[in-house]
């Protein structure tokens, strides 16, 4: 037995230019959103250029890594 089902009819919105405007901005992206993954792109392309570089057989210490101490040092 299905039970009947009222919909409620939406208030009448504003109309006009503005209220073409109002509704533009609520969907715009905030810059973040466009250069986080963008940021991360390149970051991963950064690290997949440099693996042919690897210093994993001589013992030697990349580039990234020397950074990353030197980090740790400067805060701990």
């Amino acid at each position: 037995m299905s039970a009947p089902t009222h919909l409620r009819p939406l208030p009448p919105g504003p109309s006009g230019p503005r209220a073409r405007v109002t509704t533009a901005a609520g969907t715009r992206l905030h810059w973040w959103a466009l250069a986080l993954p963008a940021l991360a792109f390149g970051l991963l392309l950064l690290l997949l250029a440099g693996s042919g570089e690897a210093h994993a057989a001589t013992g030697e210490v990349s580039g990234l890594v020397q950074v990353a101490e030197q980090l740790l040092r400067a805060v701990g």
